[in-house]
């Protein structure tokens, strides 16, 4: 069965979750209150978003690291943004405020790139496009920035996720992924999008948690092929080889996973 994650009717409370996890519950909120409640943009996160970059009184310029194994960092586009190579090249890519599944467009911030006066003037991103992995630069005035404290990873050899979270293991299970013909792609993505389909007791389960990477050999789906983590209406499927690429889950672990993977989460896919 397909798994194109276009596929998925989108409610339009969807919304991306940048700092903290609110306690609630997929089982007793109607859904569109779940993603309202837990889930705030960027600008409407408000005091909980960490201040931006503040100017310290010394510092050198040039490229500086961002984020750590418990910590990431991730920027969500205010209106546009404008993307390339490196400062003062041609622009390669472009992004509105929101993605082609209305969802507000994430990328994961790698370092930051101070200028003499110790302000950020650009980011260097993770892009979710094509080829998988893609990086570029962005100005730090086209988009907002916050701290994740979640991290996954799959390891499909094992056929296993786990879920961190401040550098702790916060769960582990079984996973059906991506067969021989139509295999799992492997690298270093983050959670992108997070989408909740129109019917739960369908083929994505009741959500589906999109991340940045690509099929390699699915290049004629929708959009490309992207992957997701998601549920399963073929519970059988789990712990096998079997999907066109995307990470299959229980749909009880998949709820669970939804409450803690805020967009921005780093999702490492190894073999």
């Amino acid at each position: 069965m397909g798994e194109q994650v276009v596929t998925l009717r989108l409610q339009e409370s969807s919304a991306v979750r940048l700092v903290g996890v609110r306690a609630c519950s997929l089982f007793v909120l109607p859904l569109a209150a779940v993603l309202a409640g837990c889930g705030a943009t960027a600008h409407e996160a408000g005091s909980q978003r960490p201040p931006a970059d503040a100017p310290a009184a010394r510092c050198k310029s040039g490229p500086a690291p961002l984020g750590s194994s418990r910590v990431t960092v991730a920027a969500v586009v205010r209106s546009h943004a404008v993307v390339y190579r490196r400062p003062g090249a041609r622009p390669f890519a472009r992004f509105d405020r929101l993605n082609v599944n209305r969802f507000p467009n994430v990328l994961r911030v790698l370092s930051a790139l101070r200028a003499g006066d110790c302000r950020t003037r650009w980011y260097r991103v993770q892009l979710p496009i094509k080829p998988n992995g893609v990086t570029g630069y962005v100005r730090a005035e086209a988009v907002d920035t916050g701290r994740v404290r979640s991290r996954v990873l799959v390891d499909l050899s094992a056929r296993r996720l786990t879920l961190f979270r401040n550098g702790t293991r916060m769960l582990g299970t079984t996973v059906a992924v991506g067969s021989q013909a139509t295999p799992t792609p492997t690298g270093r993505y983050y959670v992108n999008q997070r989408l909740i389909p129109a019917d739960a007791s369908g083929p994505f389960g009741p959500a589906a948690i999109g991340i940045s990477a690509y099929s390699t050999v699915l290049t004629g789906w929708t959009q490309g092929g992207p992957i997701a983590i998601h549920g399963t209406n073929e519970p059988w499927s789990i712990g096998r080889a079997v999907s066109n690429g995307c990470i299959r889950v229980r749909n009880d672990i998949l709820r669970r996973l939804f409450e803690v993977t805020p967009a921005g989460t780093p999702v490492l896919i190894r073999r």
